[in-house]
């Protein structure tokens, strides 16, 4: 960190400033309107498979760069084997992890040992 600073931590610091983390603030506007939003993400689920490139074609008003950021960080899908799938789990999702993991403690209550003896994580040479 260079002099100047150095030099204004100091003086914030001085007049009572006590968290080291930036202020939030409004940031820039987005170049994506709500409609645009919503173009993008029934195109996303109608087609999984759909890139950004399609994207771009498809609203050809919005840069690639910002058609990806909307979609991975706004929208919150990410690129899983060549589909958009979203970041989050629905419930959906949660409640039937919870069944198997219940259904997995539920049979080793029953089976012990034998039953994570029958569980295979890897190929056995």
């Amino acid at each position: 960190m260079n002099r100047q600073n150095v030099t204004r931590w100091c003086c914030e610091f001085s007049e009572g400033r006590t968290d080291v983390h930036d202020e939030q603030r409004s940031g820039r506007p987005s170049l994506i309107s709500g409609d645009l939003f919503q173009e993008t993400e029934g195109e996303i689920r109608a087609n999984r498979r759909v890139t950004i490139t399609d994207l771009h074609h498809i609203i050809p008003e919005v840069s690639k760069t910002t058609i990806h950021e909307a979609v991975t960080e706004k929208l919150g899908y990410r690129k899983f084997s060549a589909r958009w799938v979203p970041k989050m789990l629905t419930e959906d999702h949660k409640t039937k992890r919870m069944v198997s993991a219940l259904t997995f403690l539920e049979r080793y209550a029953k089976e012990g040992d034998d039953f994570v003896d029958c569980i295979v994580t890897g190929e056995e040479i």
